[in-house]
């Protein structure tokens, strides 16, 4: 490979889902539903589903409302809120072409964590408007999953929320892309033989993703002092005038990392680099740089559809490990291996929060999973396919927060916590299924 032809030939197949989308989706006119989960067995069961039976719950729950989480399906409810302001590919594109990608999100969560999610795009783009706008929905949802929203307002979203709600509240372009790169990066390391606290990691980009895939490295035993982030200007260094005031994300990592205080661009932070974690622009990485890298280097080339340098370039420049975005190459750092396990766990105990040591617990588990199935050049992170992978992952983080005493249920262990997520994400997919194979979900090649 790396002739201009097969570059264009993955081009190719990179456009195809596009294309299918675009027959596809008018179709099915989008991707989830509201189906009943109680029996109807005649018109009869409507006196206690709704009028006049109701009323009864309803007083029970006004009288204690902790009741509401026996009584409805606020426990398994998820909202997942964006205002289209910074969509993964295609940036600012507002709350109604974002839809479809909060859609496919509620489809990920039901099949792979049975988890009943639904879209909540919202109209307004101001900070406070969307911070208030998720406090007014609360009543309704276990969790909220924050999506596609642009910096540095998601930080500020986010840090509110996680302080003053009084259940998870979570964004995947931080905390779920921070979670699986350290999934990955675990192994990654492992398999060449170094340790957490003596690798020099590279963070290429300085946005959402990366300024939290800083935190939660740290927080999981990486070493701050020889960690360096670039984004678009060049190395963070803590002789940056132009970030303390505009930038304060990046200023409180800059105070973390780079102890040697270097500066310059890409070339110059990847010298003597273990690690080089990319989450930035198509073809910023010269495979002479990975050259300059440490011996055995691990490359994370996460841009999506395009990486920040081919995986066959980096090989040959001497990469020991390569990981991407994309679906055809081994390696996949993928988010959905993240947040429909997190979010099960973290329902399951009636979480209050997802802390950060709730993501370690869950990249570990991940981690772990691959290494019980062999870790090899080419398998450091398992795939979507591995469907224990969601429910083992969720005991991992439920059984977490039990310990951490953010749980409002507790007394489970492991074993509980996942058979409890085998049997619903089972459900799930057996629902699914039942649908298709009776045709109320008609196959699309009926086009």
């Amino acid at each position: 490979m790396g002739e201009g032809k097969d570059v264009e030939e993955l081009l190719r197949k990179a456009e195809k889902p596009g294309q299918d989308a675009l027959k596809l989706h008018p179709f099915y006119r989008g991707k989830i539903q509201v189906m009943p989960k109680c029996v109807v067995r005649n018109l009869d069961d409507f006196a206690v589903w709704y009028t006049p039976g109701v009323a009864a719950p309803c007083r029970e729950i006004e009288k204690a409302p902790e009741k509401v989480w026996e009584y409805t399906n606020k426990g398994n409810m998820v909202a997942i809120v964006s205002d289209g302001t910074r969509v993964l590919g295609l940036g600012d594109i507002g709350p109604y072409g974002a839809l479809p990608v909060m859609e496919g999100k509620a489809l990920i969560f039901k099949y792979l964590g049975g988890v009943d999610a639904f879209p909540v795009v919202i109209g307004t783009r101001t900070t406070e408007e969307i911070i208030q706008a998720v406090k007014w929905i609360e009543p309704s949802f276990g969790g909220i999953n924050l999506e596609d929203i642009a910096q540095p307002k998601c930080f500020t979203i986010l840090n509110t929320l996680r302080e003053e709600m009084p259940i998870p509240v979570w964004h995947d372009d931080q905390q779920g892309t921070a979670t699986v790169i350290l999934a990955g990066l675990l192994n990654a390391i492992e398999y060449v033989g170094k340790k957490r606290e003596d690798v020099r990691v590279v963070l290429l980009g300085a946005g959402a993703a990366n300024i939290r895939t800083a935190h939660i490295l740290i927080k999981a035993g990486f070493n701050p002092e020889s960690m360096i982030v670039v984004d678009s200007k060049g190395i963070l260094h803590r002789d940056r005038e132009d970030l303390a005031e505009r930038y304060p994300q990046k200023w409180e990592i800059t105070q973390m990392t780079n102890k040697e205080n270097r500066k310059g661009g890409i070339r110059e932070a990847m010298v003597d680099a273990d690690v080089i974690v990319g989450a930035s622009k198509p073809g910023v990485i010269s495979p002479e740089w990975i050259k300059d890298m440490a011996k055995d280097p691990i490359v994370f080339a996460c841009a999506n559809p395009v990486p920040e340098i081919w995986p066959w370039e980096a090989k040959e420049a001497g990469a020991a490990i390569v990981a991407t975005g994309r679906s055809d190459f081994p390696n996949q750092i993928n988010n959905s291996l993240g947040f429909p396990g997190i979010f099960r766990g973290a329902l399951d105990v009636r979480a209050k929060t997802i802390t950060d040591e709730m993501c370690i617990a869950a990249a570990e588990e991940l981690a772990k999973i691959a290494r019980d199935n062999g870790l090899k050049e080419d398998y450091i992170i398992p795939d979507m396919e591995e469907w224990e992978v969601f429910p083992r992952e969720a005991a991992a983080v439920g059984e977490t927060a039990i310990k951490q005493g953010v749980a409002r249920i507790d007394g489970y262990t492991y074993n509980d916590l996942k058979s409890m997520a085998e049997k619903k994400i089972k459900e799930a997919r057996e629902s699914l299924k039942l649908l298709m194979d009776n045709g109320l979900i008609p196959q699309p090649d009926r086009l």
